[in-house]
């Protein structure tokens, strides 16, 4: 099942989250996204459903298999993407990311490719051409 960009982006902060702390709720994907406790849970409803993730009795989110993949792959095309805007573009830091968080949704699998490759290659010489 294809989800939605906002899913994507619920499913990268619980990862971040979880990461970060070792366990997530709703309310702390709330806080962190600054989105009202109603929408997370909403989000999380469907989530679950589409099998992306698993609340456990205490209320915390664990990410499925399938979730955990899920926000990997998003995860690593925002970090992958904003590193290539910097070291290539000159990008800001704040804007790479903020850029990064919008062009992972939509980018091709071949760009993406490319994308890593490139910076994989360029990593130690400063992303010059």
């Amino acid at each position: 099942m294809k989800i939605q960009e906002s899913g994507e982006n619920y499913l990268e902060t619980i990862l971040i989250l979880q990461n970060k702390n070792g366990y997530v709720r709703s309310i702390d994907v709330a806080n962190y996204l600054e989105f009202t406790k109603a929408s997370v849970s909403r989000a999380m409803s469907i989530l679950k459903e589409a099998g992306y993730l698993t609340m456990e009795a205490n209320g915390n989110l664990v990410l499925t298999e399938l979730g955990r993949t899920k926000a990997s792959s998003v995860y690593e095309r925002h970090t992958l993407i904003a590193q290539f805007l910097e070291m290539t573009l000159g990008v800001s830091s704040d804007i790479a990311l903020q850029d990064s968080c919008r062009i992972e949704h939509i980018i091709s699998e071949e760009s993406f490719d490319r994308i890593k490759h490139f910076t994989q290659v360029h990593k130690n010489d400063g992303g010059t051409v």
